[in-house]
């Protein structure tokens, strides 16, 4: 279960954040540094205890009107081999010692617990609170078959959000697309079942700039032929 401790980490998860976000292509913010408060998001177990995963939403306030952005992330206690360009920067944690931070999207135990919970095998557990599940956050898939493990073939970034293209045992000789949201775009009304061609999503909540909730779609699935 998730361990959450009560220390610093130098630079902060923001701190890191702030120069790294203008460099992705799915940023909407102008050329300033971004201006960012942390305002929700969720946390996934890893099995073996030794990667961290936040699903972090993160606010910017810097422009004309307030965006929240998701960035998936993980915590490793050593480099991930051959992810050198998802790495958002490296922090000093006061229990854990040095952390390498990466975009969780690039990260395979972030994927793999992602496919997870679409399939029900992962619980969402509380961003702050250690050993907590989180039941605001639904997940659900349809397709055939569970998609766990799944076998990712390509991670892409585009200006819409990233999309992890892979294959699994419910996709059968096609593939499947997994798009991350990276700018959340409030719900009006919960969904009851995913929307259009959708073959399963994620939705999770967050604090908005005034105090009120919102909750958007994290994840979305589609086949991909």
């Amino acid at each position: 279960m998730s361990v959450i401790h009560r220390t610093t980490m130098t630079p902060t998860k923001l701190e890191l954040l702030a120069p790294w976000l203008p460099g992705r292509p799915w940023h909407l913010g102008g050329g300033g540094e971004p201006r960012l408060t942390r305002a929700g998001g969720f946390r996934l177990d890893d099995p073996q205890g030794e990667v961290g995963i936040e699903f972090m939403v993160a606010v910017d306030e810097s422009g004309d009107r307030p965006v929240a952005y998701q960035v998936p992330l993980t915590y490793r206690g050593a480099p991930l081999d051959g992810a050198e360009h998802a790495l958002v920067g490296t922090s000093e944690h006061g229990v854990l010692g040095r952390r390498w931070i990466y975009d969780g999207v690039h990260d395979p135990v972030l994927l793999a617990r992602l496919f997870a919970l679409l399939d029900g095998e992962a619980e969402p557990q509380q961003q702050s609170i250690s050993n907590t599940p989180d039941p605001t956050v639904t997940a659900r898939f349809t397709g055939a078959g569970p998609l766990s493990p799944a076998e990712v073939t390509d991670v892409t970034d585009g200006p819409h959000g990233t999309d992890v293209h892979a294959r699994g045992a419910a996709t059968g000789p096609g593939r499947l697309t997994l798009r991350v949201n990276r700018v959340l775009e409030p719900l009006r009304d919960e969904p009851s079942a995913p929307a259009g061609q959708a073959l399963g999503d994620v939705t999770a909540g967050w604090l908005m700039p005034d105090g009120t909730a919102a909750r958007a779609l994290f994840a979305v699935v589609h086949a991909a032929g």
